[in-house]
């Protein structure tokens, strides 16, 4: 990458350029501009548009069989050519490589998944439902996709959903965040490739310009966002108003509640690696430790030994822990340590100073952990995102559910105990979408669904596994009846896929 470079958008199997406005992209760990992109207007966005709806109809009739081929050779480049996608995401976000790699490979799990469309997409059958009278279900694609993703996975989100959507038969136009997003023009390239035709995945940069003609034009049948909880619910306002499928994953403050019985050093570990990988940066990450009072001296403790031996730099480097995405960002969280000082917070582990293994500045924080932390404190009620961690003291399970299910959001949630049937009534009565026993980013597999509750997810359905299938599709029901039977001939030769 040179600062002289500018992204240019992909549409139609090819880099298109525009007289559109630009922004900067920085390499996280250096603070310096690495490349600029371009930022659609409305007039290029509608070209992306164009260029899907023009290629739908033609990929809705393409065979599961040929949409499988494609999918199959896109899963097989991807796994080869890994680490030119980590390589990207560390270069752009700034997470340690270790951790692109995981995001690279939750992404396949979903591409894995897609080789198996045609099975997810199979109807049901009725014969004689009457008499001389059957009935059958299909799934069809609604069209055109609009998929609008974050900066803190620029590969694995939209992994998510554009190899549902396209297995599924629609085209897709995706909207990556503009602070990191050549990671989606190389899956874009990639799926060319592998045999994608012209239109088919189309990517334009940009801003709330592309994104409101994203949300308004009627050649748009659904929308896919990720991000925080207010765009989220904008989104989904502005979407279901113009007559589009949405769903639209909000933000999250993660709980985990950690019992007496609990292995502590299991839960320390668990609680610096959900709450600080990725510096933070994760809608998953543990943010918020709920422990009981009679242990929560001791595992502050340990969680305070092992935040302070990280080691924080240039993700290139080995460190545990890499930058924050941009400046502001830095400085937005900086501010959230000094409210929660001033708000009373004991803080344990200040974050805001140390060694950094990095050449030049970088949007460097270290990890931060606050105790004896109030619901009442900004700390506590506002999404973060960045490397600090609050402990919450409670007297009682019991307490501890109604504190998290007092939570507007959720999206995950974990318990850290050895009690079954703890565990077990944790699992029936929290109000959280995604829950990990002794787990604590509890992310599920690419063939079971992503999704959180209340504020987390406005929309029915998760994302990826069945219900993306779902998402993409619309169910038809078909009743019909034969009078006469027809003859098609003699073949003697064995029936192909085709």
């Amino acid at each position: 990458m040179t600062p002289t470079e500018n992204l240019q958008h992909w549409i139609n199997n090819a880099a298109t350029s525009t007289q559109d406005r630009t922004g900067k992209i920085y390499n996280p760990a250096t603070g310096e501009v690495a490349r600029t992109v371009q930022l659609a207007s409305k007039a290029t966005t509608e070209l992306a548009i164009s260029a899907a709806a023009a290629a739908f109809p033609k990929w809705r009739d393409t065979s599961l069989a040929r949409r499988t081929a494609i999918m199959f050779n896109f899963r097989q480049l991807l796994t080869e050519r890994k680490g030119e996608l980590a390589a990207i995401i560390t270069a752009e976000h700034g997470k340690v490589l270790d951790d692109a790699l995981g995001e690279v490979a939750r992404g396949l799990e979903v591409v894995e998944l897609c080789c198996n469309a045609p099975y997810l997409l199979k109807g049901e059958y009725s014969q004689n439902a009457s008499t001389g009278v059957d009935v059958h279900s299909l799934r069809q694609p609604v069209g055109v996709a609009a998929i609008i993703s974050p900066f803190n996975f620029p590969a694995m989100v939209p992994l998510w959903f554009f190899p549902v959507a396209i297995a599924a038969g629609n085209t897709v136009v995706l909207k990556p965040s503009e602070k990191d997003p050549s990671a989606a023009i190389w899956l874009a390239q990639l799926f060319a490739e592998a045999g994608g035709p012209e239109g088919v995945f189309n990517v334009v940069h940009g801003d709330k310009e592309s994104v409101d003609t994203l949300l308004t034009d009627p050649r748009v049948s659904s929308v896919s966002f990720v991000g925080s909880t207010p765009i989220a619910q904008y989104v989904y306002a502005t979407g279901t108003a113009h007559n589009k499928r949405v769903q639209a994953f909000g933000g999250a403050k993660n709980h985990m509640l950690v019992l007496p019985d609990a292995d502590l050093d299991l839960a320390a570990d668990m609680a610096v690696n959900a709450g600080f990988g990725a510096a933070g940066e994760r809608c998953m990450a543990i943010s918020v430790v709920v422990a009981i009072d009679s242990i929560a001296d001791e595992l502050v403790a340990k969680i305070a030994e092992r935040a302070k031996t990280l080691r924080v730099g240039d993700g290139t480097r080995g460190c545990d822990m890499g930058p924050l995405i941009t400046g502001e960002h830095k400085a937005k969280v900086a501010g959230y340590i000094d409210a929660g000082i001033e708000a009373g917070a004991d803080l344990v582990v200040d974050g805001r100073t140390g060694t950094v293994d990095a050449e030049g500045e970088g949007f460097f924080l270290h990890p931060t952990l606050f105790d004896k932390v109030g619901t009442n404190m900004s700390i506590y009620t506002d999404e973060i995102f960045g490397p600090v961690l609050s402990v919450v003291r409670v007297q009682s399970f019991n307490e501890g559910i109604e504190l998290i299910n007092a939570s507007p959001y959720g999206n995950g949630t974990a318990i850290f105990t050895n009690d079954g049937g703890a565990a077990r009534r944790f699992e029936d009565e929290i109000q959280v979408g995604m829950v990990g026993v002794n787990v604590p980013i509890p992310v599920p597999v690419g063939y079971h669904s992503f999704g959180g509750w209340k504020a987390s997810l406005f929309g029915d359905q998760h994302a990826y596994g069945p219900e993306g299938f779902k998402f993409f599709t619309r169910n038809k029901v078909v009743t019909k009846r034969w009078l006469d039977p027809s003859h098609g001939g003699i073949n003697l030769g064995f029936p192909q896929n085709d």
